[in-house]
């Protein structure tokens, strides 16, 4: 279960240090007694999803980019770092859960190479479905993610600053903005 708040952990049945740490981790962040202990109180907060946890929930950088490193989906910024108020960094600071297994799913499903370019930081279009909002992720176009795009999900015509846009069954939207795919998780 801690897998789900981006642990990463090898799922092997052994609860080793690393499961300790990440469970001592856990309570720290949901203000449980922090004893590596998986006690009633730190397990009801695991399986409700309260506080930090569930669909909604809002990642770190440090949490997506484990989640990412575990599903071996690479990133990387012009600007070489993760400030989520740098324009030339890529940050996954306060990405939504949603999104951030969105792009696992689709790195999955499609058995394609991705490379995450943009995400949370600043200087992307505003809105309510924003990238500054967690809802939205660019990646790399790689021929094998476009082909999966364009042969799998149902296209939609152009947004009005003529990128094509494609919709999977889901109901999120890959919009191709010419150097990367821009996508939208609901």
């Amino acid at each position: 279960m801690l897998n789900k708040y981006g642990y990463g952990l090898v799922v092997d049945g052994d609860f080793g240090p690393g499961t300790d740490s990440a469970a001592r981790d856990f309570q720290s962040d949901q203000g449980l007694a922090v004893d590596g202990i998986v006690g009633p109180d730190t397990w009801r907060a695991l399986a409700s999803g309260s506080g930090s946890g569930g669909t909604d929930e809002k990642l770190t950088h440090a949490q997506a980019a484990a989640m990412f490193q575990s599903a071996g989906i690479s990133w990387s910024s012009s600007g070489n770092c993760s400030n989520r108020y740098n324009s030339s960094c890529t940050s996954f600071d306060q990405l939504r859960r949603t999104s951030a297994d969105g792009i696992i799913a689709f790195q999955r499903a499609s058995g394609c190479t991705v490379h995450i370019t943009g995400g949370t930081e600043t200087g992307h279009a505003s809105g309510t479905y924003s990238h500054w909002n967690g809802y939205k992720i660019d990646f790399a176009p790689y021929s094998c993610v476009s082909d999966y795009v364009t042969g799998t999900f149902d296209y939609l015509g152009t947004r009005s600053d003529g990128a094509a846009l494609y919709e999977s069954g889901a109901g999120n939207v890959y919009a191709h903005e010419g150097s990367h795919w821009d996508a939208t998780y609901y």
